[in-house]
């Protein structure tokens, strides 16, 4: 599992001119799912983001975390953060886990972070065409990977 986290100070979502999901501060989270992902990598992923510092403090120092600044998530689902382009220029996704697999993984992350957030995640629609609008705050950009826990 991948996951891109956007420290932003609002962001949205649109599908067919519609507002799916939209924050104010706090994080924009791009996920990517793969076949080899499990509840662990789900737990371990959930906790990372929910416990990750990067909101100023009294000293401008990045060490709060989302609920120390009543942040929120959007939570857009994001296939091509698999893609392979080691050959040509065309990118190929037979890593990223196909719909049956990643969409019970997709809402499961949802359940997650809210129990973890204590508020409802915004949300994309998984495999609609969506417009992401944000205004990324820092810039402050973190990728992580479930496989490189170590």
């Amino acid at each position: 599992m991948r996951a891109v986290l956007q420290r932003v100070t609002q962001a949205s979502c649109v599908v067919d001119k519609n507002i799916t999901g939209q924050i104010e501060i706090g994080f924009l989270v791009l996920l990517g799912i793969e076949d080899a992902d499990t509840a662990e990598d789900l737990d371990w992923l959930a906790q990372k983001i929910i416990g990750m510092r990067v909101f100023a403090d009294e000293n401008d120092l990045m060490n709060k975390a989302l609920a120390d600044v009543g942040g929120s998530i959007l939570l857009i689902s994001q296939f091509t953060l698999f893609a392979a382009t080691k050959k040509g220029n065309r990118p190929g996704f037979t890593r990223a886990a196909r719909p049956g697999i990643a969409i019970p993984i997709y809402e499961k992350m949802i359940e997650k972070l809210s129990a973890l957030l204590g508020k409802k995640i915004e949300t994309g629609i998984f495999g609609a065409d969506m417009k992401i609008s944000l205004l990324n705050d820092g810039p402050v950009t973190i990728l992580i990977d479930t496989k490189n826990k170590e």
